[in-house]
């Protein structure tokens, strides 16, 4: 993604000259960009854009903006202002700057959306179970766009993460179960390749990282091994790439939701161990059901 595909371009009129002057608000920022009832988002999204129309292409995608003095005459604000606004563009990752080189505005990557999501749970705006459900609704409807595009590289390769993940429990390696269970998830994603759903995928398993982590290991002691030392939440994971494999969506959204529903009723609030009488596999009699 290229910034030019960051805003669309909205046309704010920026004033200079003999105007200019008569149109500063607060902080030398030209009115332009305090536009009543607007909020902060607004008036970044204008600020975007005007920067996008000043700035030339870069290496990269990026684009280059000119030096703060001419940024400042051509959007009529104060040296102070403009380093205000940057600096808030910067901390979103829009922007960068590079010693001795310029600075320059791009995509932001997904660092913003992580931060705000940590804040908001910090601050008690969302919770767990607010972002589990998400999560969940989520990675239904990447499964089965997922189905549909996954090759048989994909599947080769999600099976053996699979096999890594069903392995390294057995073993009692929590750290590395984690790490291939996460991967196999995110592996769906990749396959997808939805620059939206990407970002939000990244936001949430960052801040259900540690929640995950503690949901397998209650689902580790909760549950009773097959022979082999494997347990049902692992191996449900299998489901899910048989479903790819057929390129079944509707296969594979219901493998992802057993396997959710699975685990929740593994780690839900019991003290009883959980058996491996595994639920029977989704087959497309089931999803029709």
């Amino acid at each position: 993604m290229s910034a030019r595909q960051l805003v669309k371009p909205i046309g704010a009129r920026c004033v200079s000259g003999p105007e200019s002057g008569r149109q500063h608000g607060v902080g030398g920022v030209d009115r332009a960009w305090n536009v009543r009832g607007d909020g902060v988002d607004d008036r970044l999204d204008r600020l975007v854009a005007r920067l996008i129309e000043l700035s030339t292409p870069a290496d990269g995608g990026a684009l280059r903006l000119p030096p703060e003095r001419e940024l400042g005459e051509a959007l009529s604000m104060s040296r102070g202002a403009l380093r205000e606004q940057l600096a808030t563009l910067e901390n979103l990752g829009v922007l960068r700057r590079r010693q001795g080189h310029g600075t320059y505005i791009d995509a932001p990557d997904a660092s913003f959306l992580r931060t705000s999501f940590v804040l908001m749970r910090r601050l008690g705006y969302l919770n767990d179970e607010q972002f589990t459900t998400a999560r969940e609704l989520l990675e239904e409807t990447v499964a089965a766009e997922a189905a549909r595009q996954a090759t048989d590289a994909d599947v080769v390769e999600l099976r053996s993460i699979v096999t890594d993940l069903v392995l390294h429990s057995a073993n009692a390696d929590d750290d590395a179960a984690l790490e291939a269970d996460l991967e196999l998830h995110n592996r769906l994603f990749r396959i997808v390749d939805n620059p939206v759903f990407t970002m939000l995928n990244q936001g949430i398993s960052h801040v259900l990282r540690e929640n995950v982590r503690e949901r397998r290991a209650v689902a580790a002691q909760r549950s009773i091994r097959d022979e082999d030392g494997s347990i049902a939440t692992d191996t449900v994971h299998g489901d899910i790439v048989d479903a790819l494999q057929v390129h079944d969506p509707d296969l594979a959204r219901a493998a992802m939701r057993r396997h959710f529903e699975h685990y929740a009723r593994v780690a839900g609030p019991t003290d009883a161990p959980i058996g491996s009488d595994r639920a029977a596999p989704v087959t497309s009699a089931t999803t029709e059901e």
